[in-house]
């Protein structure tokens, strides 16, 4: 089998990186910890214009028709940079639209969210702090026509910047997901404090926020395709930010020297530069597997995303730490690079199901 990227999969990475290098600096993410939206509006657009809002969307919404596999290489750059961006939210609703929503859903938000002009996010998790379906407490009510939804949503990222919101909520005897416009009344949008600055999280209060009957999506499944993307999308950005870490620390080692040598050179920074790069690389390994799955409807599909996401949210935690170690006390200060992408990393961890929430996943459906 041949795990290397495509010809034109290796040119989106390196555009990628080169534009992330240039264009998002520790010095702009920092600064944008201190702005009241944490993103930056240029920025957004200029990522619209070279096409990566667009990337997984069909050619007639203003997309380039790839795949999961592309979104997780920009994913895992985008991680590399801690970028602060609602690029994950805004780019997992819209492959749901893309994939459940009716014509007058798709062609209302996908021209929108792949030309820059709208943001998205999935409003998922409850009062339990739980990701699956039985956790789901917010209630869809038909009202004369239309649908009125109570609830709250908590930790839904990037909120006060989207457009529209995805709010999945018991609808009679089953679960349905809505498309909610994020000004509507009833809406309240109340910001959280976040491990990363550069990732903002909300709480979403549904109080008898009332949508149009349109605003079902019209399949089912969409639930479980949310989780399982997420789930691959988020383990592609920690990976990013375990693979910076790695490359720090590798690039300390050989300039950083005690007793008059390179501290690359000792026995035991050597052993743990070997373990890190042995995460990083099984890291890879597992989140490109679950993309491809998910993408061609392998049957392990959703065991593939589980076991990315198990897996990565614990190496990405130890390999950023290990960078921290490896740096020794200059890596424990506030203004060393290194903490942007150990804080991403671990605020990604929960995001979509942490590591026992996988495991228990896996579980599951090994025995099943």
């Amino acid at each position: 089998m041949d795990f290397s990227f495509s010809p034109d999969q290796q040119l989106l990475k390196n555009s990628a990186r080169g534009f992330l290098d240039e264009h998002v600096k520790p010095a702009h993410v920092r600064a944008l910890w201190d702005d009241g939206r944490g993103e930056s509006e240029a920025l957004w657009k200029e990522m619209a214009q070279l096409g990566w809002l667009g990337l997984a969307l069909p050619e007639d919404a203003g997309g380039s028709a790839l795949g999961l596999v592309e979104t997780a290489i920009l994913e895992e750059e985008l991680g590399r940079a801690a970028c602060p961006s609602p690029y994950l939210p805004t780019v997992l609703a819209a492959m749901a639209i893309d994939r459940f929503g009716s014509a007058a859903q798709k062609s209302r938000w996908l021209p929108a969210v792949a030309g820059g002009g709208a943001r998205a996010t999935v409003a998922l998790m409850e009062r339990e702090l739980d990701w699956g379906a039985g956790s789901v407490q917010t209630r869809a009510e038909e009202r004369g026509g239309k649908t009125v939804l109570t609830g709250v949503k908590q930790f839904v990222p990037w909120a006060h910047v989207a457009d529209v919101i995805l709010v999945p909520a018991v609808a009679g005897a089953s679960i349905a997901v809505y498309t909610v416009d994020a000004s509507a009344p009833g809406v309240t949008v109340t910001p959280l404090s976040s491990m990363d600055p550069g990732l903002r999280l909300s709480t979403v209060t549904l109080d008898g926020a009332t949508v149009a009957g349109e605003a079902r999506l019209p399949s089912a499944g969409v639930l479980e395709f949310l989780l399982e993307r997420g789930a691959v999308a988020a383990a592609a950005e920690m990976l990013g930010a375990a693979r910076r870490c790695l490359d720090m620390a590798v690039d300390y080692a050989k300039v950083r020297e005690q007793f008059g040598q390179p501290i690359g050179s000792f026995q035991a920074i050597r052993h743990k530069c070997a373990e890190m790069l042995l995460d990083v690389e099984n890291s890879h390994a597992a989140v490109y597997y679950a993309a491809w799955s998910l993408e061609h409807g392998a049957a392990d599909g959703a065991l593939s995303a589980s076991v990315a996401k198990a897996y990565v949210s614990e190496a990405a935690r130890k390999v950023c730490g290990d960078a921290i170690q490896v740096h020794g006390g200059i890596g424990f200060t506030w203004e060393y690079d290194l903490h942007l992408y150990f804080k991403r990393a671990k605020a990604l961890e929960p995001m979509f199901g942490d590591a026992d929430y996988h495991h228990e996943l896996i579980v599951r459906r090994v025995a099943r």
